[in-house]
């Protein structure tokens, strides 16, 4: 598994940087936006063991649940950035962004 921003992803995540100091990503698969990246200041959301450490999103720990990461192991995700809220408590909400997965199966 691969993770990677786009450009637009990384100028958001500078500019919660600047507000919010350091940063983390959980993807969960679970409620509120399912499958959307929540982003956080570090530390602020409880990982724990079922949450796997799957990189670093422009210098941001990326964690994701433990059966998530089972059926994406193989799968390469982009993080991109559209307009509009999610129903979440994610920290871009206020700037009318939200944080999206692209996914691309790769070659086991």
């Amino acid at each position: 598994m691969k993770i990677t921003a786009t450009e637009s992803c990384k100028a958001l995540i500078g500019l919660l940087i600047s507000k919010h100091g350091e940063l983390m990503f959980h993807l969960s698969g679970g409620c509120c936006d399912g499958s959307s990246p929540m982003c956080y200041p570090l530390g602020e959301f409880k990982v724990g063991g079922q949450d796997v450490l799957i990189g670093e999103l422009a210098g941001c720990p990326f964690y994701m649940g433990k059966a998530q990461h089972k059926l994406w192991q193989n799968t390469d995700l982009t993080i991109d950035v559209v307009n509009g809220r999610g129903a979440s408590f994610s920290l871009e909400i206020p700037e009318g962004k939200r944080f999206i997965v692209r996914s691309e199966v790769c070659a086991v």
